[in-house]
Parts: structure tokens; C-alpha cells; sequence
């Protein structure tokens, strides 16, 4: 199944993403919105797990988290990767404390550990919010981009993260967590 670990988002942000879509969503620009309800921070794309790896998965996630207490995170700022010259995403960015980076870095080499391929490029948080399908119109998102760069969705605390279950469909893809782990020293257990 293929799998990643992520930071679910409260139903209030996902409503506060709602809203800002709607609006970039105005924009001719050639675009696939993501669906707020799937929005999340990605920590690390597993790629396809089997169910004999799923309890590795777990495990290494849980010990990450032990080692980090929940934090907070700001959703703030527009803007697209790898540059405006050549949009592919574009994303609102997820501003934390050094528990993020440490976090992320703990699962990262845990999963190394147990045979996940490591990133090579830099973890930089955020949330994806739509794919440029061409550059028709780029002109028009880039304009709404600087008029809404500086937006914030204000903090939003971060008490667990989850392993995530990504089927593909015609529609787009749904994901169901598989387990959470929380952070802190409390106990973390699947679904």
C-alpha cells in the first residue's frame, strides 16, 4: 500500500484552507486544486509498504515522537516551487520551532534504518494546495500571490502525527490514517 507520515489538520484550518482556495481559485491559471479535506504536512513519502513493514513504520514513528513534545505550528505565506519561472506547486508554508526540523529528521533517519530510501533534498514545510497541469495564465496566479503572500492562518497546535494510506482514484486520491502517534511520552496505538 502506498503510505507517508503527515501532520493532520483540524477541521477549523481545513475550513480557513477552504476559503483561501476559494479565492486563489478565481484565477484562469491552469491549476488542480487540491481538496482542503486532503490538505496535510507531509513529513516523509514512503512510497509502497507492506503489511509486514507496517509495525516498523509504527514503531519508528512512536520513537520519533517520544522525543519531541507537541509544539505549534503558523500556516503563513504563499508561494511556489521550484520558482516562478517554472511553477509545479504552489503551497502555503507551515512556520515552527526547531521541534518541526527535529522531528521530521528523527523520522527521516528512522526510516533509513528500516530501509526507506532518505530525501535527498532539504525539508521545507508546507502544504500543498494546487499543481500547475501548464503554464497558461501563470501571470494571473502570480499576481494573486503577491497581493495574498503574506497571509496567515494563524497557529494551530500539534499534539500527534499519523501514518497515512493513499489510494488513487479517477476522482483524486483519499487517504485514511493507519495509525497516530502522539508526541510527548504518551502512548501511541494504530487504528
Amino acid at each position: 500500500m502506498r503510505c507517508f507520515i503527515a501532520i493532520e489538520l483540524p477541521p477549523a484550518v481545513k475550513s480557513a484552507l477552504g476559503s483561501l482556495l476559494e479565492e486563489l481559485k478565481k484565477s484562469p491559471a491552469d491549476i488542480r486544486w487540491v481538496n482542503p479535506d486532503n490538505i496535510h504536512l507531509t513529513l516523509k513519502f514512503l512510497g509502497n509498504v507492506t503489511e509486514n513493514n507496517i509495525a516498523g513504520v509504527i514503531n519508528i514513528m512512536d520513537a520519533a515522537c517520544k522525543q519531541h513534545q507537541p509544539f505549534t505550528l503558523e500556516l503563513k505565506g504563499l508561494g511556489i516551487f521550484p520558482d516562478i519561472n517554472r511553477p509545479r506547486i504552489l503551497w502555503i508554508g507551515a512556520e515552527g520551532n526547531s521541534v518541526l526540523k527535529g522531528l521530521q529528521r528523527d523520522i527521516e533517519y528512522g526510516m533509513a534504518k528500516i530501509g526507506f530510501e532518505r530525501e535527498d533534498r532539504k525539508f521545507t514545510a508546507h502544504l500543498t494546495l494546487g499543481r500547475f497541469k501548464s503554464l497558461r495564465e501563470k501571470e494571473d496566479i502570480l499576481e494573486k500571490i503577491k497581493l495574498r503572500g503574506n497571509v496567515s492562518l494563524g497557529p494551530i497546535n500539534i499534539i500527534s502525527i499519523s501514518l497515512m494510506k493513499s489510494d488513487l482514484s479517477p476522482e483524486g486520491s483519499r487517504y485514511t490514517r493507519i495509525a497516530e502517534a502522539p508526541l510527548g511520552t504518551q502512548e501511541a496505538g494504530g487504528i
